[in-house]
């Protein structure tokens, strides 16, 4: 019995032996195989519907046009430096680059994604991705995003850098939940920051300024917004204030548009004219 069991346990070690043994020589002609294998062709993916970068500027940055990969063996081509390269392009946020047995380079990138457009009162123009972070415009492509203007301060040095000032922080914040909301995407058109560097909303209807100050509290200011488009403004009509004021916690102020009032009075003044006319015209008749 007990040498049974010494030969099972010789059988297994002597076919783990033999399998390792495989493995070797398998990875080993593998790697012989690999470094045989010649560059043919590199295909590029750059999914989503951002066009920042497109395949000409990629074939540009790995040398495609210059002969510099395909025709290459592919232990020649340093697979980590092309990465590095395309990552050092301000428009791609993540390149991933591998090769198959069959010759062929694959090249993986995902572009960053704008979610705010930034001009500063030095007239520096630069959008904002969705970390956060500066990027420049680009000669391909105008992403269509909310645009923020007026009193900003943010600088901006033209590479990818972090936001810097509270009030550029705050802006992206708003352009943010503005864009996770349908709502209030399809509503607001702008952010502008006023001369007591507070953010105002432009919205798409209607010639009003939705003053919100800054971002804190952005679920109560807009539930607020909701609730007065809702009951006041069908009341008094879309261009009756000219500002309305969300930025105090429960309640929303509306200032009223000085040009309604005149011509609410005027309509008023020539309805009572009318009306004068009319009677002095019945009278002229008796």
């Amino acid at each position: 019995m007990f040498k049974k069991r010494i030969w099972r346990y010789l059988l297994v070690g002597f076919a783990w032996a033999i399998s390792l043994g495989g493995l070797v020589v398998l990875m080993g002609f593998i790697s012989v195989k690999k470094s045989e294998v010649v560059c043919k062709d590199v295909k590029v993916y750059i999914p989503g519907s951002q066009y920042f970068i497109d395949r000409e500027e990629i074939d540009h940055i790995l040398g495609i046009q210059s002969h510099a990969i395909i025709g290459h063996r592919m232990d020649d081509i340093n697979i980590h430096e092309l990465e590095e390269k395309l990552k050092s392009n301000p428009f791609i946020e993540f390149a991933k680059i591998y090769a198959d047995m069959d010759g062929i380079i694959n090249v993986e990138i995902s572009q960053r994604q704008p979610v705010l457009r930034m001009m500063n009162r030095f007239d520096q123009d630069f959008y904002v991705d969705q970390h956060g972070l500066k990027l420049p415009l680009s000669g391909n492509f105008t992403a269509r995003v909310l645009v923020a203007n007026g009193y900003i301060d943010e600088l901006f040095a033209n590479h990818v850098d972090t936001l810097h000032t509270a009030l550029a922080m705050q802006l992206f914040k708003t352009a943010d939940y503005i864009r996770k909301d349908s709502l209030w995407d399809a509503q607001i058109a702008q952010l502008y920051v006023n001369k007591d560097h507070e953010i105002e909303l432009v919205p798409r209807v209607g010639n009003n300024r939705i003053l919100i100050g800054n971002a804190d509290s952005l679920d109560s200011k807009f539930h607020n917004l909701l609730i007065f488009y809702k009951k006041a403004l069908p009341l008094v009509g879309w261009d009756a204030y000219k500002v309305i004021n969300v930025k105090y916690a429960n309640q929303v102020i509306g200032v009223r548009n000085e040009n309604i009032k005149a011509d609410s009075l005027k309509a008023k003044n020539l309805a009572a004219d009318s009306a004068k006319l009319k009677k002095d015209t019945s009278l002229i008749k008796n």
